[in-house]
């Protein structure tokens, strides 16, 4: 979990004991789903006290505001204030075994292409939680540039060649005020490759931009027109909106409807069009991009209202110490938090270990 998460801290009142038996009680809520009993309790594995003793805590932690009575049960659950006490401070995280890191590193074979990666991680994610995975695409103005080439085309357009992390090819054609010779756009394009040679699209942008403006006073009439043919070139509409389907992958939508905790169908519906709409969960996903390790937002947390009965594990993915996207995880507030959460930190570093093995 990332250090820059603030971690909730036990009641200052609250004693050993106490978070002893709270820990016992939400693994065996998060196990078996079912309000869980004094009598339960007492006969779990460390518990050395009667089951009135138990019953007499279990008072004392309900009026913290950590567990409560669903109807008239006699047993308690968890309150997502006892989930989160528990993720930040009770949980225990053991790393996944070397045959399932061995068998993801495989998986994510470095050879494929970003969209390749990115869909095999998040049909990884939903399968071993049995949840909704999700995975946002690397932005492409992290990507670098390998070559740019143009071309001349009749009636004043240039065609514009220019291949983006050696698996994208891009063909533009730009208007332009003159026609250019060939050997003019030839000598154009060495002079684009030798400065921006592997650099991030965005960078190359941003770069001529601030050129072209020093362009319009400092520079001859020739460099004036590279920088400007070279700024449409580039220009892909960085003020566009990104369209939701291009920019995340998501998988096991389907597996929640399996879990018991989505009883209320009214709520699935809210949760299944956030889905099909992407927009809402990409920009929360966006948010978490430049946070370090896991991060788990447990029921109205995310601030997002159909996220209010979910827990969201969300973790991102990085190259060269730049974040390229994001990887999640969205199921109920009851779910295994410790595979969870293992599963979302051990694939965002090997994922992004793909990438970066294969600059």
């Amino acid at each position: 979990m990332s250090d820059n998460q603030a971690r909730t801290a036990p009641p200052a009142d609250m004693s050993a004991r106490e978070q002893h038996i709270l820990k016992v009680l939400v693994n065996e809520y998060l196990q078996c789903g079912a309000p869980v009993g004094s009598r339960t309790v007492s006969r779990l594995p460390g518990i050395d006290i009667s089951a009135a003793s138990v019953r007499n805590v279990m008072g004392d932690l309900e009026a913290m505001g950590l567990l409560r009575s669903p109807h008239t049960s006699a047993g308690r659950v968890p309150t997502s204030a006892a989930l989160r006490l528990f993720v930040d401070r009770l949980l225990e995280l053991t790393p996944p075994d070397d045959e399932t890191v061995k068998g993801l590193r495989a998986l994510l074979d470095p050879s494929l292409s970003d969209g390749a990666l990115v869909k095999l991680a998040t049909t990884y994610l939903s399968g071993f939680t049995h949840m909704a995975g999700m995975v946002t695409v690397p932005r492409r103005d992290d990507k670098p540039m390998r070559h740019v080439e143009f071309l001349p085309l009749s009636d004043q357009r240039v065609l514009a060649v220019i291949i983006i992390d050696d698996d994208e090819v891009q063909n533009r054609i730009i208007p332009v005020e003159r026609d250019y010779t060939k050997d003019e756009l030839a000598q154009f394009g060495r002079l684009l490759n030798e400065e921006f040679l592997g650099r991030p699209l965005g960078e190359v942008r941003a770069r001529l931009k601030a050129d072209l403006e020093r362009a319009r006073a400092d520079m001859s009439s020739s460099m004036k027109l590279m920088i400007d043919l070279a700024g449409k070139v580039f220009d892909d509409g960085e003020g566009r909106a990104r369209e939701a389907d291009d920019c995340m992958v998501v998988a096991g939508e389907t597996n929640l409807m399996m879990h018991a905790d989505f009883a209320d169908m009214q709520k699935l519906r809210e949760l299944f069009e956030a889905f099909q709409q992407k927009r809402d969960i990409y920009s929360l996903l966006e948010r978490c991009a430049g946070a370090e390790g896991v991060q788990i937002f447990i029921g109205r947390e995310s601030g997002y209202d159909p996220l209010g009965d979910c827990s969201l594990i969300t973790a991102p993915y990085e190259t060269d110490g730049r974040a390229l996207g994001v990887l999640a995880v969205i199921g109920p507030k009851r779910m295994a938090y410790a595979d969870v959460i293992s599963a979302v930190d051990v694939t965002s570093r090997l994922l992004g270990a793909a990438l970066n093995r294969r600059g």
